[in-house]
């Protein structure tokens, strides 16, 4: 028998066509039900949004949690969406509903919070979109494809008093947050700089011809804000990651990761002075975005004083820096104050030797985190080995926990700490594109005396699917 939701989709589309549809739904106004009262048994209702990639990983985490239930999938992909159908049957979990425009899973009043995995260019529009209609939002990084609709997005966030938590996931590792606090106890010294690490093992993606929609896909509202341009698998499923119309690069990808763990590390907010060089390197294909890039990042604190970030991107055959990457980088039956942790079995790492992480400089010595669950210090001339831990955390259930609770204040990742960090990954790609050095007013968020870098960083959006100006 076929879904409910399946039934009312299929006579929608009968009795429209997609103009029309557009149309009805493209002027966003959501009835916003009174503040739902968890009990202690209690489950939380979620619908998760965009289900290729990440997304899936959404629903297993969310099925690890007791006082959880995924309960409407969403996906412009109907061949993904019975795909995960399928897959939600094998682990044993109640069928949801499915939708293919997520402005309909809004209007269910008996879900409580979307979680976004969309591609980037839509993160913003539909945390906004979820934050009217009264839903708590995970969203997942980078929060915004440009810096203007981050900032409406905090504000959307504040206006509506919603949970709204950005998937930075390490801002919940127990182990990262344990280094934080080292570094904050004065472990390492005074903390003057810190590199972001984010050498990951990328192929050529070829050059992809056009070709006609797949079946089962709303190529329209898979487009969204963006402009429309003819189908390509370059321009869809992961590879728009690499196309600036609706990724950000892997600096916006995987990178926006370390970059926020930098930044956290460093104890600072927006930088002062932006300067970014790299290149697409060594392949002849469609990837509009460096694979290959350096960006530096001054911040000048009160009283003057100065700190450096520096965030590299590498794509192919790299090193390893501070044991970042190495298989035994978080091991070893070292007594922490999170727990023992044993080592894998020694040997070499087969495959493409990705090194993704942080290393924080100071005074008195230096810290490697390795992006996920662990950390490891030297100290002193000699680097002696120092303090080290290794344990994870989970972004979901800090998220639920905090749904449940109503408090913001214990959000793990608060989108307001990801729009700074956000707000970094896009001067850098700013600064990139336009060959040219940025200078930044932390204060007004604006870039000084360059009126073509703010409109990059302002975007533009094809109509109806567009931010609002007023929330």
């Amino acid at each position: 028998m076929a879904k409910e939701s399946e039934i009312n989709r299929r006579e929608f589309l009968k009795s429209t066509t997609r103009g029309a549809s557009l149309a009805a739904l493209g002027s966003v106004s959501f009835i916003v039900h009174p503040e739902r009262v968890f009990g202690a048994n209690d489950r939380v209702r979620v619908a998760v949004v965009g289900l290729h990639g990440q997304g899936w990983a959404h629903v297993e985490e969310y099925a690890k949690l007791k006082d959880v239930e995924v309960v409407a999938l969403c996906d412009v992909d109907e061949n993904v969406l019975n795909q995960r159908l399928a897959e939600m049957a094998k682990l044993g979990l109640r069928e949801p509903q499915t939708y293919v425009d997520m402005r309909r899973v809004l209007h269910d009043s008996s879900i409580d919070a979307i979680s976004i995995a969309t591609p980037n260019h839509w993160h913003s529009l539909q945390a906004i979109w979820g934050c009217q209609a009264g839903k708590d939002v995970y969203v997942e990084k980078p929060m915004s494809h440009n810096w203007w609709e981050g900032r409406q997005l905090v504000r959307a966030a504040r206006q509506y008093s919603r949970i709204v938590q950005h998937g930075t996931n390490s801002r919940s590792g127990m182990a990262m947050r344990e280094g934080m606090q080292k570094i904050r106890e004065g472990l390492i010294g005074e903390v003057y700089m810190t590199r972001g690490l984010c050498f990951k093992w990328r192929k050529s993606i070829g050059k992809a011809p056009q070709e006609p929609v797949p079946a089962g896909v709303d190529y329209d509202l898979w487009t969204g804000p963006a402009p429309m341009k003819p189908f390509t698998r370059n321009r869809f499923h992961y590879n728009w990651h690499w196309i600036w119309d609706t990724g950000n690069g892997d600096f916006g990808n995987q990178g926006i990761h370390e970059l926020d763990v930098a930044r956290w590390g460093l104890g600072v907010k927006y930088p002062n002075k932006i300067s970014a060089l790299g290149g697409h390197f060594m392949f002849d294909d469609d990837q509009e975005t460096p694979n290959t890039l350096n960006v530096a990042y001054e911040f000048v604190l009160p009283g003057g004083k100065r700190k450096m970030m520096v965030f590299e991107v590498r794509h192919w055959i790299s090193n390893h820096e501070a044991l970042i990457g190495d298989p035994n980088f978080g091991g070893g039956e070292v007594p922490v104050a999170l727990g023992n942790v044993t080592a894998p079995a020694p040997g070499k790492q087969k495959g493409p030797q990705n090194t993704i992480g942080n290393i924080f400089y100071g005074s008195k010595g230096y810290m490697a985190m390795n992006g996920y669950d662990a950390y490891r210090t030297w100290l002193g001339e000699e680097q002696e080995p120092g303090p080290r831990a290794a344990a994870d955390g989970n972004n979901w259930a800090n998220f639920i926990d905090c749904v449940r609770s109503r408090k913001q204040e214990d959000l793990n990742a608060p989108i307001e700490e990801g729009h700074i960090s956000c707000t970094l990954l896009h001067l850098g790609n700013v600064s990139y594109r336009l060959g040219r050095t940025l200078r930044f007013d932390p204060e007004k968020e604006t870039v000084i005396g360059d009126e073509e870098a703010n409109r990059m960083l302002r975007g533009t959006y094809r109509a109806p699917y567009v931010v609002p100006e007023k929330l």
